[in-house]
């Protein structure tokens, strides 16, 4: 019993070590594994940064270069090699440069040739050639030409542009002269715009993306009926169906007016460009008429009036009263002076205060007069004229303070109001032109009345 009791005695003190609850670890199991975790993350966060630099940086990568030594080279080998050499570089035409020329004021092409050193001997075979002595000899400032020269200084190559359409390259190899003619992409672009005067008409032109061509064109199409330097007035308005042209993808120049409408004081005016069968075109109003009268209203391009037709004016050099039996135009000097209708020079020469001086007779009594001129056109008295020609240019010479053109009106040796004299409306088409005419503006009426429309659409 004793030794039970003892025994029961050693046995109470043995549970702290030896029993334990249910799901407890003994003591010192926990710290054995506690100690185990620790190091293996202390193994990990020491080895981390190592094992990412050897999986991410291609720099930690160690290359080893095993020298090998090479044999020593075969001189016949090499000799050989030097000589396929050569001849392979024998065979490779000689280099060439292209060179650009723009033609100064005055300069000439033979000019050209000796600044580049080029032989006058080269030059003259080229004017010997079929087409080529022309746009060698004419050439005109700002022209390009494109030179192609060898390693020899010899003229191996000419380019130029031979007209707006196409480009000539002329080859020159030995005795040999090559022509060769690329065309270039011209397009025509139809626009259509519509403006409405402020100020002048080129302002308004120009808002809607007008170009001056334009413009010019369409003062003169209209100019027979419009007086542009003073029938205008703030409001009127305008719509243009219009080709522009381009070359290569870049606006080149303005192109025809193919209809137009204007409204100049309540009056509406319509022009159409209309081709007949054999080519010609002229402009027709909606009913078939010419826009084209016998006289022009305005013989100068784009101007303004300094002085109207009167009975009594200050003459502004001799300072007396006295009619002003013409119009004066005001103008810069040179400007051109345009025939206003076909006719015979009745005189061409200085005329009292008028200074240098044109007269045309039309026939049928109609006489025209063209004063202060600074220098006569082409025409001596007795030549034949046509409507537009140039016969002369704007100046100041006679009694004039300033540049202008006095231009006078006659019927039967009377004077009349250029401004206000009723010109003889043209014929229009015949019956069978007619039907042609009407089918071929249709389309163009259409969009004129679209503009129109969409107008007084977005005005109300």
């Amino acid at each position: 019993m004793q030794e039970n009791e003892e025994s029961q005695q050693r046995g109470e003190s043995a549970p702290a070590s030896a029993t334990h609850a249910p799901g407890q670890r003994p003591r010192h199991e926990r710290w054995l594994l506690a100690s185990a975790v620790a190091a293996t993350v202390s193994f990990i966060a020491a080895i981390g940064p190592g094992f990412a630099m050897a999986t991410g940086d291609d720099h930690s990568i160690q290359r080893w270069v095993q020298p090998l030594p090479l044999p020593e080279p075969d001189a016949e080998i090499a000799a050989s090699a030097s000589e396929e050499a050569g001849a392979i570089a024998a065979e490779i035409p000689a280099a060439v440069e292209w060179r650009t020329v723009e033609i100064k004021p005055g300069q000439t092409m033979g000019a050209v040739f000796a600044s580049l050193s080029l032989p006058g001997a080269t030059l003259h075979r080229l004017l010997e050639r079929p087409g080529l002595r022309e746009p060698l000899t004419r050439v005109r400032a700002g022209a390009r030409f494109d030179f192609r020269i060898d390693s020899a200084g010899e003229l191996a190559g000419l380019r130029f542009e031979r007209d707006e359409t196409s480009i000539a390259t002329v080859l020159i190899e030995g005795d040999t002269i090559r022509e060769e003619i690329t065309q270039r992409d011209i397009q025509h672009r139809v626009n259509l715009a519509h403006g409405t005067i402020e100020g002048s008409l080129v302002g308004a032109a120009g808002k809607v993306g007008i170009g001056y061509g334009t413009v010019l064109e369409m003062a003169k199409v209209f100019g027979y009926d419009i007086d542009f330097s003073q029938d205008l007035r703030v409001g009127d308005t305008f719509s243009v169906v219009y080709e522009e042209i381009y070359r290569d993808g870049e606006r080149l120049r303005s192109g025809d007016i193919l209809a137009a409408s204007f409204m100049n004081q309540g009056k509406p005016y319509h022009a159409f460009r209309y081709t007949f069968a054999d080519g010609r075109t002229e402009y027709f109003d909606l009913e078939g008429r010419p826009m084209k009268k016998s006289f022009l209203r305005i013989p100068v391009e784009f101007t303004r009036i300094s002085s109207l037709f009167t009975t009594a004016r200050r003459h502004p050099v001799l300072g007396t009263m006295r009619a002003h039996k013409g119009v004066d135009y005001a103008a810069r000097t040179g400007t051109p002076i345009m025939a206003a209708g076909e006719g015979r020079i009745s005189f061409a020469g200085w005329q009292n205060g008028y200074g240098r001086t044109v007269i045309v007779d039309h026939g049928r009594g109609y006489t025209t007069l063209y004063g202060h001129m600074s220098r006569l056109g082409g025409y001596a008295k007795g030549a034949r004229v046509r409507q537009g020609d140039i016969i002369g240019y704007v100046g100041s010479s006679g009694l004039a303070t300033g540049p202008h053109l006095h231009y006078e009106f006659r019927i039967n040796g009377a004077h009349r109001d250029p401004l206000k004299v009723t010109l003889p409306k043209p014929e229009p088409l015949p019956r069978s032109e007619l039907a042609r005419f009407q089918a071929q503006t249709a389309p163009l009426l259409a969009k004129l009345e679209l503009l129109e429309g969409k107008q007084r659409y977005a005005a109300n």
